[in-house]
């Protein structure tokens, strides 16, 4: 990873026009012929951008370069050993509850 800022050519980042509802982060600007451009000099599948606001105040889009680096992936690795495997359950084989299942359910019930 590179020290130096990436930017996007073609993209224009600006704060929300100040009569925009609270759910409107940023207002973005493309220019396709320009960003077509520096996307076909792109070879990733995936662009990370960051919107950042400079010291004046001004927004702007910065490509974030960020890799783990082999001390970073040997950790998660071995933070991963220590939890339980985040992979789909298993599909319910009997959905329907038993009867049994269901008096203990009316047991709970305050009337």
């Amino acid at each position: 990873m590179s020290d130096t800022p990436e930017f996007v050519d073609g993209l224009i980042v600006k704060a929300p026009h100040e009569k925009a509802s609270d759910f409107v982060k940023c207002a973005i600007s493309i220019k396709r012929s320009e960003l077509i451009s520096w996307l076909s000099t792109r070879t990733d599948d995936w662009i990370n951008l960051d919107v950042k606001v400079s010291k004046k105040g001004g927004w702007y889009a910065q490509v974030n370069n960020w890799n783990p680096s082999k001390q970073d992936v040997t950790a998660q690795q071995s933070a991963a050993g220590s939890y339980p495997s985040q992979t789909m359950a298993s599909p319910v084989t009997n959905p329907v509850p038993s009867k049994q299942d269901l008096d203990e359910f009316n047991d709970d019930i305050p009337f």
